[in-house]
C-alpha cells in the first residue's frame, strides 16, 4: 500500500497522531478512536494492522498487551517526496511571517506612544 493511501484515511492519521505522543497500548488507542469515530474495536484493529504492515507503526508485546509506536521511516519518505513541492508554499509562508512580525512591531510601537 502506498504511503498516501495509508495516510489518506482520517482514522489512520488520527492513530498516528496518538502514537506521535508516545507509545500507546492498543486498548487506549481503541478507546480514543471508538469515541471519536464511533467505529468498532475490530475496525480499529484493522487500521492498526494496516499501519503495522505498511511500516508506519511498530508493535511490541508486553504480557497480554500490545504496545504501538510510530516508525518514522515511512514518514521521512513522505517528507522527502514533499520536498519537491515546498518551493510553492515556503516563500508565501516566509512572506506571511514577515508581515506578522511587521504587524507585531507596529502594535508594540503604537502601544509605547
Amino acid at each position: 500500500m502506498h504511503a498516501f493511501d495509508v495516510l489518506g484515511d482520517p482514522v489512520r492519521r488520527r492513530i498516528l497522531e496518538l502514537l506521535a505522543e508516545g507509545e500507546q497500548r492498543s486498548g487506549d488507542v481503541v478507546d480514543v478512536i471508538r469515541g471519536e469515530f464511533g467505529i468498532t474495536q475490530a475496525a480499529v484493529s484493522q487500521h492498526l494492522r494496516v499501519l503495522r504492515e505498511s511500516g508506519f507503526a511498530n508493535v511490541r508485546i508486553d504480557g497480554p498487551r500490545r504496545i504501538y509506536s510510530v516508525d518514522a521511516l515511512p514518514l521521512q519518505e513522505v517528507n522527502a517526496w514533499l520536498d519537491r513541492f515546498r518551493q510553492y508554499w515556503e516563500p508565501k509562508l516566509d512572506a506571511l511571517e514577515t508581515e506578522i512580525a511587521r504587524g507585531q512591531k507596529e502594535r508594540a510601537r503604537q502601544s509605547d506612544e
